[in-house]
């Protein structure tokens, strides 16, 4: 599935655990936790350079924390068997393409379209973040999607947030997918921007119903943004890793070639 990279990126060692720096059990430590820090970014940009993402403006930085959350996941058995992942990057412009569904096994973007994000987080881009209800603000991290009803948008995808802080309240806050006739490049064209919801990831109208269908049901989702505050334990290569290997173990690089 995955084919080696003959570059990767190079791995700040992490220290972990109660050893002292430098004692031979934390320096094996953070050795291994470096190999499989360079091993999974290799298996991340190749799918990213398969899929050709970089292309459609999304970063790598963003899909591979993206990447890293879907197995991290998929460990937790958290997410369904189906191998989506939604990512939303509330760094770029609302008048830009900010939402991508990838499909990891078959290597295929699916969707690539517009979404909203609360009124209160910002005009044309999303600066202010909050898991409060009442906020109107967008909340950032990772989600699982869940079941589907029929709001006053039409069909909507109710989300549950597992970031503690950052997006658990999605259900209280009722944050969910749904079209928006504001989320359109008809929009743009006259206000300047897209249009914002009160809170939620809106997306267009005539796309909405696909895209809810394709990834209901337990998949990932990952809302990213510029916030030096948000940590989530779903960032953890190793686990990631760990989880990778056991899907995927004839298919990755082997230490020699990490």
């Amino acid at each position: 599935m995955f084919a080696p990279l003959v570059l990767a990126p190079v791995a700040t060692p992490v220290q972990t655990g109660n050893a002292t720096p430098g004692t031979k059990p934390e320096m094996l430590k953070r050795r291994m936790a470096n190999v499989k820090l360079m091993r999974f970014n290799q298996v991340a940009y190749n799918l990213y350079s398969h899929m050709q993402l970089q292309e459609t403006g999304l970063r790598f930085e963003v899909f591979n924390k993206a990447l890293t959350g879907y197995y991290n996941m998929r460990h937790n058995n958290e997410v369904s068997g189906k191998p989506y992942i939604t990512i939303v990057d509330f760094t770029k412009s609302s008048n830009e393409k900010r939402l991508w569904v990838v499909d990891v096994e078959k290597k295929v973007l699916l969707f690539n379209t517009y979404v909203s994000h609360g009124r209160n987080s910002g005009n044309e881009f999303a600066e202010s973040f909050s898991n409060d209800s009442g906020s109107y603000m967008s909340s950032i991290g990772f989600y699982v999607t869940s079941d589907t009803y029929y709001g006053k948008h039409g069909l909507s995808l109710r989300l549950d947030g597992l970031d503690e802080g950052f997006n658990t309240n999605a259900r209280d806050r009722c944050i969910v997918v749904h079209g928006a006739d504001y989320a359109t490049e008809d929009f743009i064209d006259q206000a300047g921007r897209l249009g914002r919801s009160l809170g939620c990831p809106a997306i267009p109208m005539e796309e909405h119903e696909d895209v809810i269908n394709a990834v209901k049901g337990g998949t990932t989702m990952y809302v990213h943004a510029a916030n030096d505050k948000y940590t989530s334990q779903y960032l953890d290569h190793v686990t990631a890793m760990k989880e990778l290997v056991s899907e995927h173990k004839a298919d990755l690089p082997s230490p020699e070639q990490a």
